[in-house]
């Protein structure tokens, strides 16, 4: 069943809206990716929710993104549990625990490596430069396209060719039997590969991004939201896990990031959002994006009122 309504951000508690069936029907999501207030965090906006408390929090939402993404759609939960008292939280895998019970599958966990964390001296640690990406399913059957998400070979492909041996041209098993094998010379001739679970954004290698909405796109990533996510992270996703006016959402909307990447990328999407700030904050960026895009195709943007 489709929803409803489709390209809309629902302003409201998403523990409430998600149960309206209308707007939200059992199996009618294609990906559902979010950063939602991690334990402690975001006190001035959100409240923060206690460590302690966070699984019970947690878990109503889980159980309707459960009921709500389709049987081959993907979850994926950006989330990081921060120190306390000098050693790290547990709460956010006591959620993983929970949310087994309820049904979902622990498919992987992706590496967000970000480059422009901020720097400081801990006593017992480094900087804190990769966040979690994790990856829930519904059944073991889900849809993947790893095609779409290739990145360029690299610059050690060039001088790795250069001296191919014998053995390169030989299906070999690896000497630590792990029962791994390569053939190098398949890689010969080469452009793109396959990524790694770390996801690292260079400038080279924004993939997902049309040309004709850069500045939008620029102008877009400077909000005033406290945990803004870059456009390139849901676009990844995006790509990986959907195909064209397939459905997105996002139960904790912010300042529009998810939103704005399913229209780059010509997707459908659906959010929540409880801050009436950040409501008009993701409107006004997805506004721009729209015109941004349309401009360009001679057409008068498409977005439709916000329900609260």
């Amino acid at each position: 069943m489709k929803p409803k309504e489709l390209n809309k951000i629902y302003k409201g508690d998403c523990n409430t809206l998600l149960k309206d069936t209308n707007f939200f029907p059992d199996k009618s999501v294609d990906l559902i990716i979010t950063s939602p207030p991690y334990a402690d965090k975001r006190k001035s906006t959100y409240g923060g929710i206690h460590p302690d408390k966070y699984v019970e929090w947690f878990k109503p939402i889980s159980k309707e993104l459960h009921r709500v993404l389709k049987d081959n759609g993907s979850f994926i939960l950006n989330i990081k549990e921060h120190p306390k008292n000098g050693e790290r939280g547990t709460y956010v895998l006591e959620l993983i625990l929970e949310m087994k019970k309820q049904g979902w599958l622990w498919i992987e966990e992706y590496c967000w490596y970000k480059k422009n964390s901020f720097p400081g001296k801990w006593p017992n640690r480094f900087r804190d430069s990769w966040e979690r990406c994790l990856h829930f399913t519904k059944k073991k059957d889900f849809k993947m396209y790893q095609e779409a998400v290739k990145v360029p070979i690299g610059d050690w492909a060039a001088k790795r060719f250069k001296s191919m041996s014998e053995d390169d041209f030989i299906r070999r098993v690896s000497k630590n039997n792990n029962h791994l094998a390569r053939n190098v010379s398949n890689w010969l001739n080469k452009k793109k590969v396959f990524p790694h679970n770390v996801i690292v954004f260079e400038e080279e290698h924004r993939l997902y991004l049309s040309n004709v909405v850069e500045s939008a796109v620029e102008s877009s990533s400077k909000k005033n939201h406290s945990a803004i996510f870059p456009i390139e992270l849901p676009s990844w996703f995006i790509h990986l896990f959907t195909k064209e006016r397939d459905v997105v959402l996002d139960p904790f909307m912010g300042s529009g990031s998810t939103a704005v990447a399913a229209l780059l990328n010509h997707r459908n999407y659906l959010g929540t959002e409880i801050q009436s700030e950040y409501v008009k904050e993701a409107t006004k960026n997805i506004l721009e994006v729209e015109e941004e895009v349309l401009k360009n195709k001679k057409k008068k943007p498409t977005h439709k009122k916000i329900h609260t």
